[in-house]
């Protein structure tokens, strides 16, 4: 009968244990997943048009939203959640060199997974820690959309080419070459720097600068 009372007693606090966990866990990886599908999808896709990195963006996410959020059921710290978190952001590939805006977005998914995963707030109701993730996000996701977009500053991209004329990249015929390339590229050019001179094939490495539309 003692038994059967401490089970009565035990039960429902456990199940109410355990619906608390299912619905945090299932609110952030919700809000998880729609901040990094935004982030991808909507952002870095539009501006950069590249679908490559879409399923790395994704599993480096998973990982660390998954890795973070039970750690964090066992009392890691802060500090070596940060540590996981350090050793992540700084992988590379060894097959392909990622640029440095692809690495930034690496860092931007893996740090909604963590901010996501740990964000823990003790005084106040669990579900207005919903409502500070979801705007900490939210500002995550505009501020990129703002500096990838043209609304804060124009963005300058950057493109080698190979030219061959090479008599015009004497000093005094800037002006010549810079209409030559603006004519061939089909792009106002804003600057341009000369890289590597190959004279036995009569060509140059140069880098030209323009405005994005």
């Amino acid at each position: 009968m003692t038994l059967l009372q401490i089970d009565e007693v035990i039960t429902p606090d456990a199940s109410m244990a355990v619906q608390d966990f299912i619905i945090k866990f299932g609110v952030r990886f919700l809000i998880n997943m729609v901040s990094v599908f935004i982030l991808i999808r909507f952002i870095y896709y539009k501006m950069n048009k590249h679908r490559e990195l879409f399923f790395t963006y994704f599993v480096f996410n998973l990982i660390i939203f998954f890795m973070c959020f039970f750690l964090n059921k066992v009392k890691i710290s802060m500090g070596a959640a940060f540590g996981l978190f350090a050793v992540f952001s700084m992988l590379r590939y060894r097959t392909e060199d990622l640029s440095i805006k692809d690495m930034t977005y690496l860092f931007l998914v893996i740090a909604i997974g963590l901010m996501t995963a740990v964000i823990k707030l003790d005084d106040i109701a669990f579900y207005y820690e919903f409502i500070i993730i979801i705007v900490i996000n939210a500002l995550v996701l505009v501020l990129t959309y703002l500096l990838e977009s043209n609304v804060l500053i124009k963005q300058e991209t950057a493109k080698q080419i190979i030219y061959e004329n090479i008599e015009l990249i004497k000093p005094e015929k800037r002006h010549e070459l810079m209409a030559d390339l603006e004519l061939r590229t089909g792009q106002k050019i804003n600057r341009i720097s000369i890289g590597k001179i190959d004279f036995l094939r009569d060509t140059a490495l140069i880098k030209i600068y323009f405005y994005e539309d």
